[in-house]
């Protein structure tokens, strides 16, 4: 037995990509919604075409299942834009794991760029896994190892939790950081921002000087306009006794 087939026009549509668009809606009669969101009635296709184009829209098929199928004057490509964006938004991020290799020999600069990129993983929802490579004697300095560990815990302490504390399999030491949820980032940030600062340590006082300079009064120089007063007279020399 054969079966029936769909009247034209209401045929299952399973995407934004599966809409019919202007010359594709071949229904006579449809539904209209204009760009404004008003509601046009039941209008012939050729007639909401038309009203499409003065636009400078599109006339987009929305709901196909309708009796008859609703259609919409709108822009189709800012209209699939919007749907593959809130799509995305829907989709949950699945986190992975990253790592981040160091060795007990690994100079300051490159310490710091592994923090940095350890962040943005973080920051991403990654989670990171810090492993610091031993080869050779370098085993018989593991507390290099725990330091550098310690280090990413407390640098990163704003942006993750330990989810794995430090342990060592084989010739790698390692810890598991994972990404903080939005509540506890907030909730560490206000803890960091209500944190009393750490008190200045008082210098030992100035001890007082033991010398002291007398200083003479330099002499007082005449004002400019003024007359300089002539200098006292020797005194007469006594006479002579006889």
């Amino acid at each position: 037995m054969r079966s029936k087939r769909r009247p034209p026009g209401t045929e299952q549509r399973g995407s934004s990509d599966d809409l019919r668009v202007n010359e594709r809606i071949r229904i006579p009669r449809v539904l209209l919604i204009d760009h404004l969101g008003e509601q046009r009635g039941i209008v012939p296709t050729e007639e909401a075409l038309k009203i499409a184009q003065d636009a400078g829209l599109d006339l987009v098929e929305v709901s196909p299942q309708a009796r008859p199928p609703v259609c919409r004057v709108m822009n189709y490509g800012q209209y699939k834009y919007q749907q593959k964006k809130k799509a995305k938004s829907h989709k949950a991020h699945q986190a992975k794991v990253k790592e981040v290799r160091l060795h007990p020999a690994t100079g300051e600069h490159d310490i710091e760029v592994r923090l940095r990129q350890a962040k943005g993983f973080l920051e991403h929802g990654d989670k990171v896994l810090v492993a610091v490579w031993f080869k050779g004697r370098e085993m018989q300095h593991r507390e290099r190892g725990e330091t550098l560990c310690n280090r990413f815990i407390q640098e990163l302490d704003l942006y993750s939790k330990l989810e794995k504390p430090i342990s060592l399999d084989g010739k790698r030491m390692s810890i598991l950081l994972a990404p903080l949820t939005k509540d506890e980032a907030r909730a560490k940030a206000k803890a960091q921002e209500n944190k009393p600062a750490a008190p200045v340590p008082a210098g030992p006082a100035p001890k007082p000087s033991t010398l002291s300079v007398a200083l003479k009064p330099a002499p007082e120089r005449p004002r400019p306009g003024q007359a300089q007063s002539a200098p006292a007279p020797a005194p007469a020399p006594e006479p002579e006794k006889k």
